[in-house]
């Protein structure tokens, strides 16, 4: 085994290591600063749909395993499930100094040397691997092929904690994230906040709108059936921006003030962010940037007190966070929400603790430090 040879962060040859590119979500935000802050690392990923990601991707040194040939990968990826692991296995990160994971699927898993850093930023320890029963239950998938699954699923958690152990430092995104981390591997995290881009927002002048806001993807986990049942009930307007195989059964739970507008552009979304009368998100998600953005936009959040949103919504002060996944306790946050008045400033400003450039400092800050320690071992 070559001995370790000492040098710089700046002398650093960088990888970064991501689990898919075959859509946009905050896993891809996340990436897309990372790019930026390690210019020319290339990206190793288990599949990249050239023609369905951003053309700003295509200027990227982007490397994609054998998976990537597998008929219909980019549109029906959860069929080769069992296949990920052995594709991040494939990846060949040999003569990287420092390899960055960036992971909420397997990619923590890549195989690497005793003389290389692994540091993975974790968005969510596997979440149809650990928390599998809340997941299943919310898919449209047979009792028998649930039943078939569960041996399979099995093996990933255990391939998952014994991928992990390969990890020299684990970052989390919450602290819901932290615990799990913890819970799943038992390993410490520190918590790094992933970055927002905060400074396409702000507040408006003008009163705000009569109508509430979702901007999701529609699938199943979002939980934006408790919103749009709830706002019907309620009558009151409320949009939905999105688009996903969920959006034909809310069309049916919806009442005539329910409005789905497909996906808009950013410039749309930032609009109706800043004139909404409060952001809905039903969802435990692992973080959530679209409650930032609408604080960063002045706009209070009514969220479910789970997840991410622990970290980014002060309950009185943000918005309102109701205690249960229910179309009732969502109905008494919005009529608690129609007691407060928020200040759009205070929620601006609140949003800037989530902002890309304290990612970048934050984040440099703990590679420095992990750096120096693994040197002088």
């Amino acid at each position: 085994m070559a001995p370790i040879i000492r040098k710089s962060l700046q002398q650093a040859k960088i990888v970064l290591v991501h689990d898919w590119l075959n859509q946009l979500g905050g896993a891809e935000l996340v990436l897309e600063t990372l790019v930026e802050m390690f210019p020319g690392a290339p990206v190793f990923t288990t599949m990249y749909w050239r023609e369905g990601m951003p053309e700003r991707y295509r200027s990227w040194d982007i490397r994609p395993t054998w998976l990537n040939r597998a008929p219909g990968i980019y549109r029906y990826h959860q069929a080769y499930l069992l296949l990920y692991p052995f594709a991040v296995r494939s990846m060949d990160v040999r003569g990287y100094d420092l390899v960055i994971s960036n992971k909420s699927g397997f990619c923590h898993g890549v195989r690497t040397e005793r003389d290389q850093l692994h540091i993975d930023y974790c968005l969510t320890p596997t979440r149809y691997v650990w928390d599998y029963d809340a997941y299943i239950s919310r898919e449209e998938i047979s009792v028998v092929a649930r039943v078939a699954l569960r041996p399979l699923i099995r093996w990933l958690r255990e391939w998952d904690r014994r991928a992990a152990d390969g990890v020299n430092h684990f970052v989390a995104i919450s602290r819901e994230v932290q615990q799990r981390i913890a819970r799943y591997y038992a390993r410490d995290s520190v918590i790094i906040y992933p970055p927002v881009r905060t400074e396409r927002y702000h507040p408006s002048e003008a009163p705000p709108g009569d109508y509430y806001l979702i901007v999701s993807r529609l699938v199943p986990y979002k939980r934006i059936d408790l919103a749009v049942q709830a706002f019907t009930r309620l009558r009151r307007r409320l949009i939905v921006v999105g688009d996903g195989r969920d959006r034909a059964t809310l069309q049916r739970l919806a009442g005539p003030t329910i409005q789905f507008t497909g996906r808009l552009s950013e410039r749309e979304v930032a609009h109706l962010l800043a004139h909404c009368k409060a952001f809905v998100f039903p969802g435990c998600e692992d973080f959530g940037i679209a409650p930032v953005e609408a604080q960063a936009a002045g706009r209070p959040v009514i969220a479910y007190a789970g997840g991410g949103a622990l970290d980014t919504v002060i309950d009185g002060e943000t918005g309102v966070l109701f205690p249960e996944q229910t179309v009732e306790s969502l109905v008494e946050a919005v009529h608690r929400l129609d007691a407060m008045r928020f200040d759009p400033v205070h929620l601006h400003l609140h949003a800037q603790r989530f902002g890309v450039e304290r990612f970048k400092q934050e984040l440099l800050a703990f590679v420095a430090r992990c750096w120096e320690e693994f040197h002088i071992r």
